[in-house]
């Protein structure tokens, strides 16, 4: 089943605020909240949509992404639908006075802090995926490049060998929540458990931070490295580097790198799928007579000749097979080339010129009340 789009899914405008988002989840969470209706999977079904909708939007980055490029635009970012990181981050703000938390635990696979009490200690993490936008010229998306780019990058702090902790401290139970890695709070007869500010939710805190990297564990550094650009990308495609992205904590894993492609226009050809189109110009007596041109491709000082028949109409197409862009997972076979013919009409004729048209045209019949031509004719 496909997805509904996010904004359909909160009843909410494209341009609308956070405040706006928050208001309509809220009111769908109440609505469909599984408490309210024991037994019934639709009800559970738009809970969990309506709350994948608002991870989204109320995160700038992520709607960003997902206004520019829909669905799509999320992969490149390590999205998880599983993942309602934001609801747990504005929980008390947007469901102030309801006892959703237990529904979370069970709901959703257990939350942050459950997987802490069970364990009492954090656990590896996976690093975050980066997003690098990369601009590339038009010849270069049709027959692909070495590229190198510079970014930053999260990486293990080496004075204190990712720990965050100075060399000799170490970590200890959080005091305020005790290792739970949640603190509760009662409003009436209500209970909100909410990540322990303390500890942040690990529910252990580092006794000495590192001085290097601030307890973080990681320090930022700048990266060079060289990518292959295949022939035959396109704007929006994106190339996937694995293990380049932001480094794990606690012996996680690093995240991906993801380049995102946006192809710069061309002077003089335009792209449509594999295709490649260009108008090309022709004088009067070339149309009517006939004639062999050459017309020069992308790739630098190659011409390729075009034979143009006799009585060549302006606009007519012509195809040159295999002359455009290489298919992304077929590089040996490429798309067609088409040239729009443009016959130039002399703006200024010489006497000469002007006296042998005229003769032209009494030799062919010209009328000076031509029939109109059917529109469909010229398609």
């Amino acid at each position: 089943m496909a997805k509904r789009d996010y904004y359909e899914v909160l009843g909410v405008a494209k341009g609308a605020s956070r405040d706006e988002i928050k208001k309509a989840y809220r009111r769908l969470a109440v609505q469909f909240h599984p408490d309210r209706n024991p037994g019934n999977k639709q009800a559970e079904e738009k809970f969990k949509e309506a709350t994948e909708a608002y991870e989204v939007l109320a995160d700038e980055r992520k709607r960003q992404a997902y206004d520019q490029f829909g669905f799509a635009g999320l992969e490149g970012m390590g999205f998880d639908a599983h993942d309602f990181s934001s609801v747990f981050r504005d929980f008390e703000d947007i469901f102030d006075g309801f006892n959703f938390t237990g529904f979370f635990d069970s709901f959703f696979g257990g939350g942050r802090s459950r997987s802490r009490r069970a364990g009492g200690r954090s656990s590896a993490r996976r690093g975050a995926d980066l997003r690098y936008e990369l601009e590339i010229s038009f010849a270069d998306a049709v027959f692909g490049k070495k590229e190198e780019i510079t970014f930053n990058r999260s990486e293990s702090c080496e004075a204190c060998g990712g720990s965050g902790a100075d060399r000799g401290s170490g970590k200890k139970v959080c005091p305020t929540c005790g290792g739970a890695g949640q603190v509760r709070r009662s409003s009436g007869f209500f209970s909100i458990a909410t990540p322990c500010p303390t500890c942040n939710g690990e529910g252990e805190i580092i006794e000495k931070p590192c001085s290097v990297c601030g307890g973080r564990g990681l320090v930022s550094r700048r990266r060079t490295i060289k990518i292959t650009i295949p022939a035959g990308i396109e704007t929006g495609k994106r190339i996937s580097i694995p293990g380049h992205g932001d480094g794990g904590t606690n012996g996680g894993p690093p995240g991906d790198l993801y380049v995102y492609i946006r192809v710069l226009p061309h002077e003089y050809f335009e792209r449509n799928g594999n295709d490649l189109y260009c108008v090309i110009p022709i004088s009067v007596s070339q149309a009517a007579l006939g004639a062999e041109i050459y017309v020069s491709t992308l790739e630098d000082s190659r011409k390729v000749k075009v034979k143009i028949p006799p009585g060549t109409q302006n606009g007519k197409m012509l195809r040159l097979k295999a002359e455009g862009v290489p298919y992304l997972r077929s590089p040996d076979h490429r798309g067609d080339l088409y040239i729009r013919i443009l016959v130039e009409i002399p703006t200024k004729v010489t006497a000469k010129a002007r006296s042998l048209l005229r003769e032209l045209g009494q030799i062919t019949g010209e009328k000076p009340d031509p029939h109109p031509v059917r529109l469909s004719d010229l398609t």
